[in-house]
């Protein structure tokens, strides 16, 4: 990621699923960093207070990843702030779903997997057709990538899927011989936004620390990011585990 300064062309982001959590702090914080900022998610109140309030965030766009004209909605985002330098893409939800409820399975397959390879399939092939621009696509995946957990099947499987989509697409950027474009796979570990609220995970992580250090990953061009230090660790040893043993563990 470039740093800006007052001879360098003011860089371009968007960010998807910017109205809480940890898009909403990547935004303000690259807002902060001088890039002007695109935000889209479903809730049009929070993303026209964030264009009203937050100097550096210019324009918005009520965008549901579910949905067919979803990319239609992206290419208007990127009209609006003239090109796209950094896709960021953090819209996803999950449960706690032990009774295995089919709507909650099914919802967040469809917003997860579906929706995610929708924008960010779009999101690619956009930075593959202008090489002029030292484009950037980063996602946000989790450490529940690492093992299945029972307490949320849909979810930790759909974050398997994002981070080999993105192992993909990296791959495909060499195929292509797209050195302009980079990828970067962001697997954080808990962190308090409202989608784990209510829930009593452990070593639960601050959304704006998190925002920084997603940022600064960014900066480096990492290909790949766990935050923080402590699930580093957590997941080099959930790693070891054999199959045999992990799915007799009652991780609830």
């Amino acid at each position: 990621m470039k740093q800006m300064t007052e001879h360098t062309k003011q860089m371009t982001a968007i960010v998807m699923g910017a109205t809480s959590g940890i898009g909403q702090e990547v935004a303000l914080e690259l807002a902060k960093r001088g890039w002007r900022v695109g935000v889209a998610g479903r809730r049009e109140e929070i993303l026209r207070r964030m264009v009203s309030e937050q100097e550096g965030i210019v324009e918005c766009e009520v965008i549901d990843v579910t949905t067919a004209e979803a990319t239609e909605g992206l290419h208007r985002l990127i009209g609006k702030l003239g090109g796209m330098d950094l896709y960021f893409h953090s819209s996803g939800i999950g449960f706690h779903n032990t009774p295995l409820e089919a709507e909650k399975e099914l919802r967040t397959v469809e917003t997860n997997c579906l929706g995610m390879t929708r924008l960010v399939g779009e999101a690619f092939r956009y930075l593959e057709a202008h090489p002029e621009r030292e484009g950037q696509l980063a996602v946000i995946s989790s450490i529940a990538r690492t093992k299945g957990l029972g307490a949320a099947p849909a979810y930790s499987a759909s974050k398997r899927f994002t981070s080999h989509y993105l192992e993909c697409l990296c791959q495909l950027t060499r195929i292509k011989r797209l050195g302009h474009i980079h990828i970067t796979d962001i697997r954080p570990g808990f962190v308090r936004t409202p989608l784990i609220e209510g829930s009593h995970f452990p070593m639960q992580l601050d959304a704006g620390r998190v925002a920084t250090a997603i940022i600064e990953a960014l900066e480096h061009r990492r290909s790949v990011v766990t935050i923080n230090g402590l699930y580093r660790l957590l997941v080099f040893f959930w790693q070891l585990i054999p199959r045999w043993l992990w799915v007799r563990l009652r991780i609830s």
